[in-house]
């Protein structure tokens, strides 16, 4: 079932079009990775989804609420972790949730409950009584993780959320995702590293210059960027009469090599394989490794969008 829906959302600043017709659809209990360069309009997005941000055109519904009709109800569904931290440094771990939690309307042993609840699940129960001006980066981070689950939102907004941390804390954080995601929310999660938005998302969209460019799961994309795979061999008595075949073969669409190794572009090793170790077995070649290589989220924006993802 869409537990979130865009449909036709614009959004401008002065003559600049940031979102531009926008139509997107989220699954309810999915991890949705949305990517785009700076300036792709994927911060104004969340802002809208969000209600922080008024939409000049189209809605977005969120658990088939309106936000444009009732931001405040489906405010009280959302979680939002985001990119510049929300914290304040003169009050302890355990006030910083507590803040938050107020603003949703727990009071009393609720509010206490979820406090201690939330810390734990970030691994800073301990430090509850610390201040974050503290705690180190990563710290910080799951902190602001806290705030943003104390009221047990059904849709959680992850904003760059692994920005300058430590390698312990990111894994902490990757972590967290997943168990939020089993444990029930939606997770919308946006990065500028794309191994964590292939680990962790199940479907994919590709914003630029405000709408979407691509979406689906990472499969789908690969096959929308009709990206080659990639075979790399290293080897010994590699001759100029192997190198010959291999060239002439239809479906290798690309070969370089030397002396200890050769590197093919192919539509699918799977398929591909056999022949190409034929070749190389009727040509005496020693093969010491050999290592087939998918396009990556990294080499399919490139393809999608003609530009790096930090451009």
């Amino acid at each position: 079932m869409a537990f979130v829906e865009l449909k036709d959302v614009v959004k401008r600043y002065g003559n600049k079009l940031s979102v531009d017709h926008l139509d997107l659809t989220i699954q309810e209990g999915e991890i949705f990775g949305l990517l785009g360069p700076n300036g792709a309009g994927k911060s104004t997005t969340i802002h809208m989804i969000t209600g922080l941000l008024k939409m000049d055109q189209g809605d977005i519904k969120v658990d088939r609420i309106s936000v444009k009709n009732d931001s405040l109800e489906v405010k009280k569904r959302i979680g939002l972790v985001p990119q510049d931290l929300a914290l304040y440094e003169t009050m302890s771990a355990a006030e910083n949730v507590a803040f938050f939690g107020k603003l949703y309307g727990l009071r009393g042993e609720l509010l206490r409950n979820r406090v201690s609840e939330a810390l734990e699940f970030v691994g800073l129960q301990d430090r509850a009584k610390d201040k974050p001006e503290t705690f180190s980066g990563g710290m910080k981070r799951r902190l602001n993780i806290a705030c943003a689950i104390m009221h047990r939102p059904k849709l959680i907004i992850m904003d760059e959320p692994t920005v300058g941390i430590d390698p312990q804390s990111r894994n902490h954080i990757l972590e967290s995702v997943r168990t939020l995601n089993k444990m029930g929310s939606t997770i919308i999660y946006t990065s500028h590293y794309m191994e964590e938005v292939a680990a962790l998302s199940d479907r994919v969209a590709i914003l630029d210059q405000g709408h979407v460019i691509a979406s689906g799961t990472q499969q789908e994309l690969r096959e929308r960027a009709s990206q080659d795979e990639k075979i790399i061999i290293k080897a010994s008595h590699i001759s100029d009469q192997v190198i010959q075949e291999l060239r002439l073969h239809p479906r290798i669409t690309s070969i370089t090599a030397d002396n200890e190794s050769i590197e093919l572009s192919v539509p699918s090793s799977q398929v591909d394989l056999q022949d190409i170790l034929f070749i190389c077995a009727k040509h005496q070649v020693v093969i010491h490794s050999l290592v087939c290589e998918e396009p990556n989220l990294e080499t399919l924006f490139l393809s999608l969008t003609g530009r790096t993802l930090r451009d």
